[in-house]
């Protein structure tokens, strides 16, 4: 069953496509550049990029931005906090961090695919606890790298 998401589309959004997934089967939406004018995001530059839309996740969800994988692999673009997470009771515009990891100046134009936007069921019912000590797994405290090669 799908799950509804509504959207109030802003002044500044005008005229863009809505979000839309790229393929039947695509599990994000595409998210648009709602840039007034062409922008240069520079080498190792970031910038945030407006969407022109507001959206209403339904409760018990999260939208999840993340990057668009052409993006990174022709231009080393990519969203900078992925996955930004948007919670179920925000209200603001949809904007994306975009950061240059390319070697080259990358131009962003109006109705550009910027990023996508994935929703997720969020688990509910967290509880945390004090304990003085954890279960033993084969893990334990091996960290970054430690499951990897040997």
């Amino acid at each position: 069953m799908p799950v509804s998401l509504g959207l109030r589309r802003l002044a500044h959004g005008a005229g863009l496509d809505l979000p839309r997934p790229a393929s039947p089967d695509a599990s994000g939406l595409d998210l648009p550049a709602a840039v007034e004018e062409s922008v240069r995001l520079e080498p190792g530059g970031r910038l945030l990029v407006p969407c022109g839309f507001a959206i209403e996740i339904p409760a018990g969800w999260e939208g999840q931005v993340r990057p668009r994988s052409g993006l990174a692999i022709k231009h080393g673009v990519t969203v900078l906090n992925a996955p930004g997470t948007i919670d179920a009771d925000y209200r603001g515009e949809v904007k994306v961090i975009l950061v240059n990891l390319g070697q080259e100046t990358f131009e962003i134009e109006r109705g550009d695919r910027v990023a996508q936007l994935v929703l997720c069921e969020v688990g509910r019912g967290v509880e945390v606890r004090e304990v003085e000590q954890l279960t033993a797994t084969e893990r334990g405290d091996g960290g970054f790298g430690s499951t990897g090669r040997s």
